[in-house]
């Protein structure tokens, strides 16, 4: 599951992906049109995972193997994926380039409705190809904040596309009152205390807000750790106590229509978990893997600057769900602080059974 030895090389500049995923009905046509009529991504191919809900009347349709491929004047391409996305990205890879060159420099995934986010990441974290070439930028979700409540009460998904996110790009606020929108508002601050929050109107959005939000800007360069993990963020966030127990990953709740207490998003924890001295680099391996074994599908994201033992510089680590991203070694501290620092987004894992698990292998 991790490599420690080889991967730890600074990826040189990779084509950063954007993933853009959101409640079905929050505006994500509305806000593609807009974005790719941007100068920002102009030089950026966008792949739509399913094509019927979409009518982008400006695009030119040409049909090439069993890829639909849309090519815009503005040099903007969006081709829908009717097979795997692997393959997909290795195709456009080849399609796109000629004698000048590559003809982008930035993907943009959309996924259509709930879909779970969780696998298209898993791919762009770990498949060799893929991983050579490419690199995960940011998870950006759309929400509709005038039905967003609904949805999150009647779907999992909804949950998982909140919690994972990067950037959480707010919709509709017209269509709402204030005090709705205010609840809805926290409510995703409890389920993601970290992720930007940029209301949208009419689909206009900044393109600053969604790109370049990993830790390896488009030339390869590092950004600015802390503001990558966010750790603030996480001490600042509401602790949930109705069933903090030690065992409470094993089972979920499930009492028809009390909600509140049996919401779906009631399970969901934020945390932030520091260890003071350097750990081993068997040990760390030893307890992400006995981590992923034990709730490696509740916890939903984790993200963390390590210090190794023996090792000068700082390790990166970066999870969704039980895969992780090969780790990457930063070239040096981002501070004074040298604690190993992890946060997490997780369903029904509470930060006392995290520690704990660390506890035992120490």
């Amino acid at each position: 599951m991790m490599n420690t030895n080889d991967s730890t090389r600074s990826p040189s500049a990779k084509i950063p992906v954007t993933l853009l995923t959101g409640f079905l009905g929050s505006g994500k046509t509305t806000l593609l049109n807009h974005l790719l009529n941007q100068p920002a991504l102009a030089d950026t191919l966008v792949i739509i995972n399913e094509f019927g809900a979409m009518a982008l009347d400006h695009l030119l349709v040409t049909e090439s193997n069993e890829n639909l491929l849309m090519e815009m004047s503005s040099g903007c391409m969006c081709c829908t994926i009717r097979g795997d996305l692997v393959r997909t990205l290795r195709d456009i890879t080849e399609q796109f380039t000629d004698n000048n060159g590559r003809r982008f420099n930035r993907v943009m995934i959309e996924t259509t409705g709930l879909a779970d986010p969780a696998p298209i990441i898993h791919t762009l974290m770990t498949d060799p190809v893929i991983h050579d070439t490419y690199q995960l930028d940011g998870i950006v979700t759309t929400v509709d904040l005038a039905t967003g409540a609904y949805t999150l009460d009647q779907h999992q998904e909804a949950i998982k596309q909140a919690a994972v996110a990067d950037v959480l790009l707010l919709t509709k606020a017209d269509l709402t009152t204030d005090e709705l929108k205010a609840k809805l508002l926290a409510r995703l601050g409890e389920i993601n205390p970290s992720a930007s929050k940029w209301e949208v109107l009419n689909g206009e959005v900044d393109p600053d807000w969604l790109l370049d939000l990993g830790l390896f800007s488009t030339q390869g360069k590092i950004t600015d750790v802390e503001g990558w993990l966010k750790e603030e963020a996480y001490a600042n966030a509401k602790v949930h106590h109705h069933c903090d127990h030690d065992h409470d990953h094993d089972h979920e709740h499930h009492h028809g229509h009390h909600h509140d207490v049996n919401r779906h998003d009631d399970h969901i924890r934020a945390f932030c978990f520091a260890i003071e001295k350097p750990i081993s680099k068997y040990m760390l391996q030893d307890w992400l893997e006995l981590l992923m074994d034990l709730v490696g599908s509740r916890i939903l994201r984790v993200k963390g600057v390590l210090n190794v033992e023996g090792d000068e510089q700082p390790m990166v680590v970066h999870g969704v769900q039980h895969i992780f991203h090969p780790p990457v070694r930063l070239p040096a501290w981002p501070g004074e602080d040298r604690r190993s620092r992890l946060v997490f987004i997780t369903h029904n894992v509470s930060k006392g059974f995290i520690e704990k698990s660390f506890n035992a292998l120490i």
